[in-house]
């Protein structure tokens, strides 16, 4: 991975799961990005459990799409490694791997995460790259701007994709067009005082063409889990911003006829801020939990949700709307989250 010198912790863990050795964890490189100001390349690793083949369902974790957020790379490390050492001892969790595929992509933006800024190397944000425009409501600058990198939200130049955009799609799309039914969990922080599930659209208030198949996700997880206080909602319900890659794959896989339900954990850091008030102090602290106790907090607090999308992902045609449901479901996210009327 080059020079140790410019390894954060989260890099150096990447790195030590990478020795282990199980035919049921396979690893590859997606692409190579230069790190701005020396001669290195960071590698965008992705490390794989469970089957290689082309009709089992996928479920896809990605984290550090925006360098800043370490947390969420912390999140997707964390997890993974639990998965690796059951690989040694836990039959249950081997023999369910026969019959679907994990996908970890922990380091999406790794220039980003060295130089601990929301952007990549070239001082684009990720989540504002794709070809998608909003068509009304974006919010100024936030929403995804092309003034110039030296402001955040900044979405490079038109029609120029960065090679982390590219290869984060490459990857899922590459899953989608292969498997049955592919989920991914997208894991950002710093919105807000609650932890919030979100699914696309972000470029517009029209609703996504598989919202019975979130809403049937949704009621899924509440069922089974009625404890757990994650806001399921769909983004645009709080910002509508241009270039969001969620909405780019969505869109792409809706044109071949492809299930991809991706969603995005976005950890509400301000409630790690108003414990910790001097965590303003630096940027850092907006976005990341800094207390030691608080930091192994946020890694336990979302291992039951990720456990929960390994086993729906892999019982899928168990909980996936029929064609007469999806009419009802439809109806009943409507009711929801698009026209503010009490659950259906």
């Amino acid at each position: 991975m080059g020079d140790e010198l410019v390894l954060t912790p989260e890099l150096r863990h990447l790195k030590s799961l990478l020795l282990f050795s199980s035919p049921l964890l396979r690893s590859r490189v997606l692409a190579e990005v230069p790190l701005p100001g020396t001669d290195q390349h960071m590698p965008l690793q992705v490390l794989e459990l469970g089957s290689e083949a082309d009709d089992v369902p996928v479920l896809i974790f990605v984290g550090g799409i925006h360098g800043v957020e370490r947390i969420g790379s912390q999140v997707v490390l964390a997890f993974l490694e639990t998965l690796i050492q059951r690989l040694q001892w836990d039959h249950s969790l081997t023999d369910g791997l026969e019959h679907l595929r994990l996908v970890f992509l922990p380091i999406a933006n790794p220039v980003g995460l060295i130089r601990q800024t929301r952007a990549n190397g070239r001082g684009v944000d990720l989540m504002r790259n794709a070809p998608v425009e909003a068509p009304t409501g974006a919010a100024f600058l936030g929403g995804g701007h092309r003034l110039g990198g030296w402001l955040p939200w900044y979405r490079g130049k038109k029609g120029e994709i960065e090679p982390e955009a590219l290869a984060l799609k490459a990857l899922v799309m590459g899953e989608a067009r292969r498997s049955p039914c592919v989920l991914a969990l997208d894991v950002h922080s710093g919105f807000g005082m609650y932890d919030r599930l979100w699914f696309p659209y972000a470029r517009s208030r029209e609703p996504v063409p598989t919202l019975a198949e979130y809403y049937a996700l949704y009621k899924l997880m509440h069922r089974t889990y009625p404890h757990l206080d994650y806001l399921f909602e769909p983004q645009s319900r709080h910002y509508i911003t241009h270039g969001d890659l969620w909405d780019w794959m969505t869109i792409e896989a809706q044109a071949d006829q492809r299930l991809l339900l991706p969603l995005t954990l976005e950890m509400g850091s301000w409630r790690w801020v108003k414990k910790n008030p001097l965590q303003l102090r630096s940027l850092q602290g907006l976005f990341n939990p800094v207390k030691a106790h608080r930091v192994q907090r946020v890694l336990r607090r979302h291992t039951v949700l990720m456990e929960f999308l390994i086993r729906a992902v892999r019982a899928y045609p168990a909980w996936l709307p029929s064609e007469n449901e999806r009419v009802f479901r439809q109806r009943a996210a409507m009711r929801r989250w698009y026209e503010q009327y009490p659950d259906g």
